[in-house]
């Protein structure tokens, strides 16, 4: 027996067609719907540990900070400590320089001068004097700039000619000086006769 189909075939396919059309769609959508939504979860989960690692560090920053202001204080303690250990120490070596700076003028001041006056501002000697002569004076600068490591930089502020009267007849010429010269402190004396020493030495 033959059958013959009078059925529209074609319709049919295509509607079949269709329908797995729209179901691969539909199932196409639904992948990349879930597909959108891990990537989407996946970064939602990178963003909050990268946000948590951020406060974490923010946290450490901070605690950071604080140490390192404690650290400035202790530092600044330190230097007034060293500051205040360093004066002490100038004060202890240098109680002897009253000393020195007499027992080098008596030994670098020559005949045919003297002093009238001195006066101490730190570490800055003002000397005023009178001596016979200007050489007399020339000769005091040199002693005090190359015979002593107690004092240097001496420098002549003023010179002056004048007459003192020896008695009612006998009046004389001298040269009323001036000057001024640094005194200079245990450590730095003590480095000054070492180089001195070396020099001699070489």
């Amino acid at each position: 027996m033959i059958l013959i189909n009078l059925l529209p075939h074609r319709e049919a396919a295509r509607k079949r067609r269709k329908e797995a059309f729209q179901a691969t769609m539909f199932a196409s959508f639904l992948i990349g719907l879930a597909i959108a939504g891990a990537v989407y979860w996946w970064f939602q989960m990178m963003i909050t540990a990268q946000q948590e690692r951020n406060a974490f560090l923010q946290s450490e920053i901070k605690v950071l900070e604080e140490q390192i202001k404690e650290i400035a204080t202790i530092e600044d303690e330190i230097a007034a400590l060293r500051a205040r250990q360093k004066a002490v120490e100038d004060l202890q070596s240098d109680r002897n320089l009253p000393v020195h700076l007499l027992n080098e003028l008596v030994r670098q001041i020559p005949e045919g001068a003297y002093v009238t006056s001195i006066k101490q501002t730190e570490q800055v000697i003002a000397m005023q004097g009178v001596a016979q002569s200007n050489e007399r004076v020339s000769e005091m600068l040199r002693n005090l700039t190359d015979n002593t490591p107690w004092l240097s930089k001496p420098e002549l502020v003023e010179i002056v000619a004048s007459n003192i009267a020896l008695s009612s007849r006998d009046q004389r010429r001298v040269s009323t000086f001036n000057l001024r010269f640094r005194l200079m402190r245990t450590g730095e004396a003590q480095k000054a006769k070492d180089s001195a020493s070396a020099t001699i030495g070489k």
